[in-house]
């Protein structure tokens, strides 16, 4: 597949990370896409990654638990290989996809994003991965196509919060096929340049960095294609408090807490709040919603 980024940023962007120092490509901008994005210039004070530690510690995976560290506890139970993942509906090649074939197929990348959660809390994380869109075109998207909906293993033998029905499993979340083709979106398999760790949603994690992270689906086992709005798990607990949509948006209050600031995981006791970014700060996605009010589709 062919390479939609270039590297703009040096070593000393990044936190010392043994398994990260030969890392060969970085997202910083995307000028020579000929899409019309521009190229932003990420500085290393609001781009440092958090640490390993951090991004595999503290986690929300309600599969293993509501805890922020019942993941990194229980999550050890998944079994990761094999691995398959169905890819169905308005698609030319339907099938049950192997991780290893899909793999075969797809060129690995290496991005740095922010991390907004919905609980106003966030990371940045130097993910490894490849673009949905690549993975979309393997399985030949139809014309009349929309959307595309994602479904998380249920295993109830291996993940016990499953059993505790905090929501109607399987986990399930969706995107418009535009934001799903974005450059952004990426499908991620590694952390730091290792194996993404189960407690962050191995082996295949959806990562949509504009967005709450609830909507960056973990250990996917079905896409699906459809002409229809799929149901996504915390709009259908909670649709007043959580959308399809999801973008991160200071001006759009949670019904129980402002997303006006944010918490920086990692940043101590006493560290300041942040501001939170529109967009979580990628404005090249702005033109997906020209025309919408994003304070009704929120």
């Amino acid at each position: 597949m062919a390479h939609r980024w270039q590297n703009t940023l040096t070593q000393d962007d990044v936190t010392p990370e043994a398994m990260f120092l030969n890392r060969r490509q970085m997202m910083a901008g995307a000028a020579a896409l000929g899409l019309g994005l521009t190229a932003q210039p990420l500085l290393a004070a609001s781009l440092e990654p958090n640490s390993y530690e951090d991004i595999t510690s503290y986690n929300n995976f309600y599969e293993f638990g509501t805890g922020k560290d019942d993941p990194a506890r229980y999550a050890g139970s998944l079994k990761t290989s094999p691995w398959t993942v169905k890819i169905d509906g308005m698609v030319d090649r339907p099938g049950d996809y192997s991780f290893d074939q899909i793999m075969s197929k797809m060129t690995v990348e290496e991005r740095i994003y922010r991390f907004r959660c919905v609980e106003a809390w966030s990371m940045v994380v130097p993910w490894n991965g490849f673009e949905l869109a690549d993975l979309l075109d393997m399985a030949g998207v139809q014309s009349g196509a929309k959307y595309v909906g994602f479904e998380t293993a249920v295993r109830p033998d291996e993940m016990p919060g499953v059993r505790a029905r905090v929501l109607d499993w399987p986990y399930r979340e969706g995107l418009r096929l535009d934001e799903a083709r974005h450059p952004l979106t990426i499908m991620a398999t590694g952390i730091y340049g290792k194996p993404i760790p189960n407690q962050n949603g191995a082996p295949l994690r959806l990562v949509v960095p504009w967005k709450y992270g609830f909507k960056s689906i973990k250990s996917i086992v079905r896409i699906t294609l459809t002409d229809k709005e799929p149901k996504t798990s915390w709009n259908m607990a909670n649709a007043r408090e959580y959308g399809f949509y999801s973008n991160v948006n200071p001006e759009v209050s949670h019904p129980r807490w402002s997303q006006a600031t944010e918490r920086r995981i990692g940043g101590g006791l006493f560290a300041k709040r942040q501001d939170t970014l529109m967009f979580n700060g990628y404005d090249e996605v702005a033109p997906l919603y020209k025309g919408m009010d994003l304070k009704t589709y929120f």
